[in-house]
C-alpha cells in the first residue's frame, strides 16, 4: 500500500461558528484517513506546514512506515517549531494514519491499542465564557447545559483577556460560590482560570475552590511559566491541572517535574493518537492524573475516546466542550452524549460517519 495523496483542507462550520483543521490521506487501495489539527485560528499555519513541507514527503510512501514517517517529518520542521503549528500538523497526520491501519485491519483504533477498559464513558460540561458574564448569568448557562447534557461534572472557564490578571478576583470567587450552590454540595466541579492569575492571585482563588469543595483549578497562572505553575500546584492542596497548551513530551515532563499533578495534553496538539498514548504512559509512570484537553466535536473527539477507553486509571469524565452541536450537520456521530455518557464508535479506525457531500460542500482547500 502506498500513499497517493494528502489533501489538508479546512472546514467552515457556518453561521460564524469558525473552522477546523482537516486532512485526508489517500491510498493506491481505496482506504482514507482522516486526521485533525488544532483549529486556532482556523488551523491554517499547521495546514501550509502540511501542504508545502509534509504531503510531497508522504506520497510514495507507505502508511504502515507510521513512526518512521512522523519522526522523520518531526525532525524536518523542527526549525518550524517544534512546538504549536508543526506538532499540531503532525497530529492531523498521525490520526489519520492510524484511521487507515484501523480500517486495513478492520477494527477500531481501541483494538490496535490494546483494547478498551470501558466502552461507556462520562462526560463533563466545560461551559467557557464566564469572565464577561454576571454571577446570574453564569448560573443561568450552567445550570442549562446539565439539563440538557446529564455530565457527571462542570467546568466553569473564565476565557478573559490573557493580557491582564488579577482582573476581578472577588468576582470570579462570587461565581464559583453561586455554582456550588446552584449545583449542590455533591457535584464534581472544575475551575479553568484560562492563565488569568498572579502566583498570589491564584494562592487566594485556590484557596476558596478549595472552601468551596472544587475538584480541579485548571491553568491558574501563565502556562509558559512553568515553574511558576508549578509552585502553585505544590502549595494549594486542590488538584491544579495544565497541559493543554503543551505540545512535546519534554513540556509535559517539565509540568509533573514542577509539581503538576493533573496534566491535560490535548490529542490535536500533542502528536495525535501516538503523542497521547505517550502522554499516558508518562502520566502513569509519575503516578498523575491524566486528562486530557479536548474541545473538537468530530475527528479530535473521536480519536480522543479511542485512547482514553484503553486507560486504566480514568480518574475524571471526558471532556465536553461549548458548540459541540456544530458538527451535526456533517457527521452523523459528532460528540454528543447519550443521557451523560460517550460511547465508543465501532466501526473501523476512527468508526467516523458523516456526510461526504457536505462535508466537500463546506471544505476549503489550502493553496500554497
Amino acid at each position: 500500500m502506498k500513499i497517493t495523496k494528502v489533501e489538508p483542507f479546512q472546514l467552515d462550520w457556518g453561521e460564524g461558528r469558525g473552522r477546523s483543521a482537516f486532512v485526508r490521506i489517500e491510498t493506491d487501495e481505496g482506504i482514507t484517513g482522516m486526521g485533525e489539527a488544532s483549529p486556532m485560528q482556523g488551523g491554517l499555519a499547521s495546514l501550509v506546514i502540511i501542504a508545502a513541507d509534509m504531503a510531497p514527503f508522504l506520497v510514495g510512501k507507505d502508511p504502515l512506515d507510521h513512526a518512521v514517517l512522523l519522526d522523520t517529518l518531526f525532525h524536518k520542521c523542527v526549525k518550524l517549531g517544534p512546538e504549536g503549528a508543526t506538532t499540531a500538523a503532525l497530529a492531523a497526520l498521525d490520526i489519520a494514519l492510524w484511521d487507515i491501519k484501523g480500517k486495513m485491519a478492520g477494527v477500531p483504533i481501541y483494538k490496535l491499542l490494546g483494547g478498551a477498559w470501558r466502552e461507556s464513558l462520562t462526560c463533563y460540561a466545560s461551559v467557557g465564557g464566564n469572565a464577561w458574564r454576571t454571577v446570574d448569568q453564569v448560573v443561568e448557562v450552567v445550570e442549562r447545559r446539565v439539563a440538557k447534557e446529564k455530565p457527571a461534572a462542570v467546568k466553569i472557564r473564565w476565557d478573559g483577556d490573557r493580557t491582564k490578571l488579577d482582573v476581578d478576583i472577588q468576582g470570579d470567587i462570587a461565581k464559583a460560590k453561586a455554582v456550588r450552590k446552584a449545583l449542590g454540595d455533591d457535584f464534581v466541579l472544575g475551575f479553568d482560570a484560562n492563565n488569568g492569575y498572579s502566583v498570589g492571585g491564584a494562592m487566594r482563588v485556590g484557596r476558596a475552590l478549595e472552601d468551596l469543595g472544587f475538584a480541579w483549578f485548571e491553568e491558574p497562572v501563565q502556562h509558559y511559566h512553568v515553574s511558576a505553575m508549578g509552585e502553585v500546584a505544590q502549595r494549594l492542596d486542590i488538584t491544579v491541572s495544565a497541559g493543554e497548551q503543551t505540545y512535546t513530551l519534554q513540556g509535559l515532563k517539565d509540568l509533573i517535574n514542577a509539581g503538576v499533578r493533573m496534566v491535560q495534553p490535548d490529542i490535536v496538539k500533542m502528536g495525535g493518537i501516538t503523542g497521547l498514548m505517550q502522554c499516558a504512559a508518562i502520566a502513569y509512570a509519575n503516578g498523575v492524573d491524566f486528562v486530557p484537553h479536548q474541545t473538537q466535536p468530530s475527528i479530535g473527539h473521536l480519536a480522543n475516546l479511542h485512547v482514553l477507553s484503553t486507560v486504566m486509571h480514568l480518574v475524571k469524565p471526558v471532556e465536553l466542550a461549548d458548540g459541540w452541536e456544530r458538527a451535526s450537520a456533517v457527521f452523523k456521530n459528532p460528540s454528543e452524549p447519550k443521557d451523560g455518557l460517550f460511547h465508543l464508535p465501532k466501526g473501523p479506525g476512527l468508526g467516523a460517519e458523516f456526510d461526504e457531500g457536505e462535508l466537500r460542500r463546506r471544505s476549503i482547500p489550502i493553496a500554497v
